[in-house]
């Protein structure tokens, strides 16, 4: 059985089956493990993450431990309360009008961020030049529909993740930024501070940043130092302004100061570091590595919100989950019927009832004939369905992303 547990707690002889943070909160990049000695209780400790789930099947049991689905149960209640109102972002034109247009906004800004971090690794500075453009045009296709972008940004190759992530951070960010009421220099600003945030990666040798096993703490450390050495490469850019300077070196603070690299904690970040943080590690555990398997994307943002008192402003957290939904474009999940369907766009009235094109059966295991299902619609109107639980593509051997790129 797993079962959450304060740090302060563990002990050797228990296993870890999880820590309750993301993957660059802690050194130990695959998780699960017997604990036996002091050395890794240290560094767990070290790290500042505050909770961990253990399995009481491989290792022992703790008296205060508490269930893994009381502590889901409670953190969903909390999910559904919080996003009592959704924010109402109106749209100029339909998802299925701005598919295309963000296909070609998604594969330039691709194409740029690969040649920008590709010059810095050979030493070269970052031209503001050549980011405004790609800001611009991210911004301007949010602005006509966010979700045919944020859709995309789902689909990720893991040889390319880290100029990917780029994109995604960038395009969160706008969003984001635009569901707080930020508009013009500011939200291009954070744009800008999305889109250039992990520059100092290039700065970390591929073997360490790409490694698939556990790191050292020396190669542990050497990935903390991107944040300074993406400052550091930022202030010899000409034009480039405080908020992407601010983005780029505190991007990995924490409220509670365990963050890096200057710890600080609570009003010491500044409201666009909370937002990049609680983007950022968004994108981060939803997407494939070589070193984890991203989870869906409504699974991500629920785990999210069980750190958030620690690592997260909850405030800016719950407007994030606002701006995306609970189940955010692109998201797989199974309905009642049986039938597996892909997000497509949110209902502004109530996220738990998007709109999805269905194309699979979980009962015959086949595809079926794409339809696009409103679930906010009553029974006999085209709806009545409802979402039982969001799905990784794997499980069923199926590519959600075919069917929400039909145009």
């Amino acid at each position: 059985m797993l079962k959450k547990i304060a740090v302060a707690r563990l002990r050797p002889g228990m296993f870890i089956h999880e820590f309750c943070g993301d993957w660059m909160s802690h050194p130990f990049w695959r998780s699960r493990f017997r604990l036996d000695g002091d050395d890794d209780l240290r560094r767990i400790v070290e790290s500042g993450v505050q909770h961990v789930y253990i399995d009481t099947e491989r290792g022992l049991d703790d008296q205060d431990a508490v269930p893994v689905a009381e502590v889901r149960a409670a953190v969903e209640q909390e999910i559904v309360a919080a996003l009592a109102t959704p924010v109402d972002v109106p749209m100029r034109v339909s998802v299925h009008e701005e598919i295309q247009r963000a296909r070609k906004v998604h594969d330039q800004a691709h194409r740029v961020v690969r040649s920008m971090m590709s010059d810095v690794r050979l030493g070269k500075a970052v031209s503001l030049e050549d980011a405004e453009p790609v800001v611009e045009a991210i911004t301007g296709s949010v602005l006509r529909n966010g979700g045919a972008l944020m859709g995309l940004i789902g689909i990720k190759n893991k040889d390319d993740y880290t100029f990917l992530h780029s994109v995604s951070v960038c395009t969160l960010m706008i969003a984001f930024g635009r569901s707080l009421g930020l508009e013009g220099d500011d939200l291009r600003q954070g744009g800008i501070g999305g889109l250039l945030h992990d520059i100092g990666k290039m700065k970390v040798p591929d073997e360490v940043l790409n490694k698939p096993g556990r790191l050292t703490d020396g190669e542990f450390e050497l990935i903390k130092r991107h944040p300074g050495d993406g400052h550091a490469t930022l202030l010899e850019t000409p034009g480039i302004g405080p908020v992407p300077l601010d983005i780029t070196r505190h991007h990995h603070e924490r409220l509670d100061g365990s963050g890096y690299p200057d710890r600080l904690a609570g009003d010491a970040i500044s409201s666009m570091s909370r937002m990049a943080a609680i983007v950022d590690v968004y994108d981060a555990i939803t997407a494939d590595r070589c070193y984890h398997k991203g989870m869906p994307a409504a699974e991500g943002l629920r785990k999210m919100w069980e750190w958030s008192a620690a690592h997260f402003d909850q405030k800016l957290l719950q407007a994030f989950m606002r701006c995306v939904g609970i189940y955010p474009v692109g998201s797989l999940v199974r309905l009642e019927s049986g039938r597996l369907g892909v997000v497509i766009e949110q209902n502004e009235s109530n996220l738990l009832t998007p709109r999805l094109r269905v194309f699979f059966s979980t009962r015959s295991n086949a595809y079926i004939k794409p339809e696009v299902v409103d679930l906010s619609r009553r029974l006999g109107s085209g709806g009545g369905d409802r979402i039982v639980s969001a799905e990784a593509p794997d499980r069923w051997g199926v590519d959600p992303a075919r069917f929400l790129l039909v145009a």
